[in-house]
């Protein structure tokens, strides 16, 4: 944990120790936008995993995860493309590659859209 990050939990946890319905607490900017990010994704009802960097998912865990289905999630680890580990017959799905897995998928995504958008121009389909 960074010393700036370790300072703004011990002031949040000074802050709840007082008491009350509402608390007042100043954080550094940065530990301020990832509790923005957090707070947005619960308002917009999504759920939020919290985990240790290490962590691992089933397959099902990590199918929801993806919003696929767990038989997309197996071929995309036959396709090492998510990176797993088998435990016993249980197979496990490293939370890392999931998110390197979602990364790479954006990337490849913006790619596409540029080049739509340019063949778009470029056909005049667009005013």
């Amino acid at each position: 944990m960074t010393e700036l990050l370790s300072r703004d939990a011990d002031a949040l946890h000074r802050a709840l120790d007082k008491g009350g319905a509402e608390i007042e607490v100043s954080f550094s900017r940065e530990t301020a936008e990832w509790l923005a990010r957090l707070v947005d994704a619960k308002a917009r009802g999504q759920e939020v995993l919290l985990t240790r960097g290490n962590a691992e998912v089933t397959p099902a865990e990590a199918a929801e995860l993806l919003g696929m289905s767990r038989p997309q999630v197996r071929k995309l680890m036959d396709e090492g493309k998510l990176v797993f580990r088998k435990v016993g017959t249980h197979h496990r799905v490293k939370l890392a590659s999931i998110h390197a897995f979602l990364e790479a998928e954006r990337v490849h995504m913006e790619a596409g859209m540029e080049e739509f958008a340019r063949l778009q121009n470029e056909l005049g389909l667009v005013e």
